[in-house]
């Protein structure tokens, strides 16, 4: 009998201890509770501010804090009386994980700092999750994905070009990092005695924004915002909403057969370069014929020609769409549902927890052995096979490869990884003649072989390989695994054991699962994109820069066979859609639509439960601060700072009426000022704010150096978005170039034997994939 089969999917029994607000903590929690394990949510007396902050629903519960705490228990813990340490130190004595949100100021003076906790509870892993970092002073100030996307550079990529940045829709950073956290536990739980895992939320918005980095360090190019509205990509006005036009040069003639006006077959639009500079005389033929046209109808037309546009889905759409009924995405009237971001393991969706205490007694966990003190990396022997490309499936293996596991790239030798010849961002028409080094952020650190899947002798290597695996990872559109005989059913025959992970755009079942996609197509029909813009406008995209989702999905595919490793749930198969993983992030709002009809809409950077919450204009080109209030005090001091007079002694709910007269006076006084002057100024008045920094910027922080959100030499590439106490990933080989590692391949034991240097080989000519855009 399997592990899974004993344990019914779950694996060991876990006990979760959270601490702290903050909405990266909570969701983190989440997805342990959601896995059915044993989650108990600490909150101050008289209960998480979440708890009232609307929208609420029939039960005077937020909506917000009953979908981040869905099958989790609670407790009141008063951290300043003695007997609330003490029922604390119980949970925790008896506590597998601890996930904590409090800066380093509150650590201490509760005595729940991340090296206090290890050394009162040995074995207990340590979750921080905080804005800076567990160390950094800043982390003392409310954990807010605004300020984070600010700091991190990744609301600098956001926008329109001529107006202000945004933050995506949502607590989209708080949500990564909650993914990341997650990851960071299971390679907490495989390391001897445990370790202290610490996330910063700017760190992982860095990390989603990594291509910026490495565009600025090749090229000296500073990204920046695109917009919809501009471009070889855009969103354009359908008869009933939005559509997203997204296609590669090599489908001009699918487009034109799409779109059927002969003012597109002119000759000379054939070259893309020459599209580009005449977009002003093709783009008003597209725009009338989308205005004609139902914004649904369009996307099915589209994707029947391989056309990977997409349609601005809202909430209401999302809940009526006929992919998320058929894979019972949404609950059903009256009952509770699955709202899961993934399929293959058991998942809850159960009430939140009230305010009356757990009245049981906790019991203490065992103490672990001693660990031996060798710095193994958490995922050392674990042995995977990366089928992934471009970004999703690739990006998932470099970060198993990060922290030890043997990570074999397979590719065709006459059709590789895209990415491998892919132009960056800034390249334009530029024919792509060497390595991208997007290829090699995604694959560094991985060994690389090439198979022809499509033959006999091909397949049969590839069996070879997969009986001595312990996980494969692959996005490929919906059907390529089973006609290439590498599908599940298939491969569990040659190991039961295997963990199988597929990324795909919508799910392995369902009408639309065969469609195809990139990050702003799943940004647009996810419905990321129609609670992200400006007031009043359109649906906004994280870019084709970002592909926000692909980014998205690689943390959590990471951390789910992390997970499937620890728990010992061998032969696994985990079914990820990307589109409904986006959706899952925007949960708060799913609840509200269905409990009260609402249709939530762009907001800006505006959020609940904060004001002010935007970004303000300092003096100097496209330079901005972001400023987020939590609290009368914060406000007070802001109204003091900038001379706002009365507003100074007003509600939350004043500041809240009055924006347009509050944004003015602060807009005033930033406008006068460098965008530092004013984070100095707001910083030594108690005000939380981040500056808005560009890819050169951060490059030049050493807070993303020292904690190697990037890395250096011979070229720039991402890092890292965690930080291990007690394990520091060692930098990484650079990504194999095609079939490196075939010769050792055919050695009889490979490859369970130690991963190969890396060997002299003569370079292999790449045959051109070249796709014209990013992702």
């Amino acid at each position: 009998m399997s592990d899974r089969a004993r344990t019914g999917g779950r694996g060991r029994l876990l006990r979760v201890v959270e601490l702290g607000d903050g909405v990266a903590v909570q969701v983190c929690g989440r997805l342990f509770a959601g896995l059915g394990h044993h989650v108990t949510r600490c909150e101050a007396p008289g209960g998480d501010p979440l708890r009232r902050r609307e929208p609420v629903g029939a039960n005077g519960l937020g909506h917000t804090f009953a979908a981040l705490n869905a099958d989790k228990r609670s407790v009141q813990i008063d951290l300043e009386s003695r007997d609330g340490r003490a029922r604390l130190s119980a949970l925790l004595a008896a506590a597998d994980i601890v996930i904590t949100g409090l800066g380093p100021a509150r650590a201490a003076e509760t005595g729940l700092a991340a090296e206090r906790l290890r050394a009162d509870h040995p074995g207990l892993a340590v979750v921080a999750i905080t804005s800076y970092g567990m160390a950094d002073p800043r982390s003392d100030a409310h954990a807010d994905s605004l300020l984070a996307e600010s700091y991190g550079g990744l609301a600098a990529m956001v926008g329109e070009p001529d107006r202000e940045p945004l933050t995506l829709g949502g607590e989209q950073t708080a949500h990564a990092a909650a993914f990341v956290g997650f990851y960071g536990s299971m390679l907490a739980a495989l390391r001897p005695g445990g370790d202290v895992v610490d996330v910063a939320l700017c760190d992982v918005a860095a990390y989603i924004d990594w291509k910026s980095d490495v565009v600025y360090a090749e090229t000296g190019v500073v990204p920046g915002r695109t917009g919809t509205n501009s471009g070889r990509w855009r969103t354009v006005r359908a008869a009933d909403g939005w559509v997203g036009i997204i296609f590669l040069p090599e489908q001009w003639d699918a487009f034109i057969a799409l779109i059927g006006d002969p003012a597109l077959e002119d000759p000379e639009l054939r070259g893309d370069q020459v599209r580009f500079e005449r977009m002003d005389s093709w783009w008003p033929v597209v725009e009338r014929w989308a205005a004609r046209r139902p914004k649904r109808e369009i996307y099915r037309d589209a994707q029947r020609l391989g056309l990977p546009f997409g349609y601005g889905a809202d909430i209401a759409d999302l809940a009526s769409d006929p992919q998320y009924q058929a894979r019972s995405f949404f609950p059903e009237p009256g009952r509770d549902g699955a709202l899961a971001p993934l399929k293959g393991l058991p998942w809850r969706f159960g009430p939140p927890p009230g305010l009356a205490d757990i009245d049981e007694v906790p019991v203490p966990r065992q103490a672990p052995p001693p660990a031996d003190g060798a710095d193994r990396a958490p995922l050392e022997g674990v042995v995977v096979l990366d089928l992934g490309t471009i970004t999703a499936g690739a990006a998932t293996g470099r970060l198993l490869a990060d922290y030890g596991a043997t990570v074999i790239k397979i590719e065709s030798r006459g059709r590789p990884d895209a990415f491998r010849l892919w132009p960056s961002p800034t390249s334009g028409d530029a024919e792509v003649t060497e390595e991208s080094p997007l290829f090699e952020s995604n694959n560094a650190g991985k060994l690389g072989i090439t198979l022809d899947l499509k033959s006999e002798d091909g397949r049969a290597e590839m069996r070879r390989l997969v009986a001595r695996a312990d996980v494969l990872i692959e996005n490929f559109t919906v059907g390529v695994t089973r006609r290439l005989g590498i599908d599940p059913p298939t491969l569990h025959e040659v190991n039961p054991d295997l963990i199988y992970l597929s990324l795909s755009s919508q799910g392995q079942s369902g009408p639309e699962s065969g469609v195809r996609s990139y990050g702003s197509t799943l940004d647009l029909l996810s419905g990321l994109a129609s609670v992200t813009g400006y007031p009043g406008g359109g649906p906004m995209w994280s870019s084709a820069d970002i592909n926000y989702p692909d980014q998205l999905v690689s943390l959590f595919g990471a951390g789910m066979i992390a997970y499937c490793v620890a728990q010992g749930l061998r032969g696994t198969y985990l079914d990820v859609s990307q589109r409904e993983l986006v959706s899952w992030t925007l949960a708060d709002r799913i609840a509200e639509h269905l409990a009260a009809g609402t249709v939530p809409q762009p907001t800006g950077n505006r959020r609940p439960g904060s004001t002010p919450h935007d970004v303000y204009r300092c003096s100097g080109d496209d330079q901005w601060i972001a400023i987020a209030c939590t609290t009368d005090a914060e406000r007070a001091a802001l109204a003091a700072l900038v001379g706002a007079g009365h507003p100074a002694d007003m509600p939350a709910s004043w500041w809240e009426r009055h924006h347009e007269e509050v944004d003015g006076a602060i807009t005033g006084w930033t406008r006068g000022r460098s965008k530092q002057e004013c984070l100095r100024e707001l910083t030594r008045a108690g005000v939380p704010a981040a500056p808005v920094q560009s890819a050169r910027e951060r490059a030049e922080d050493p807070h993303f150096r020292l904690r190697r959100v990037f890395l250096d030499g011979p070229r720039r590439q991402k890092g890292y978005p965690l930080r291990l106490l007690g394990h520091e990933p060692r930098q990484p080989r650079p990504a194999p170039r095609l079939g490196e590692h075939d010769a050792d391949a055919r050695a009889p034991h490979w490859p369970h034997a130690a991963p190969a240097e890396a060997i002299s080989a003569a370079p292999v000519e790449v045959p051109s994939q070249r796709p014209g855009g990013t992702t």
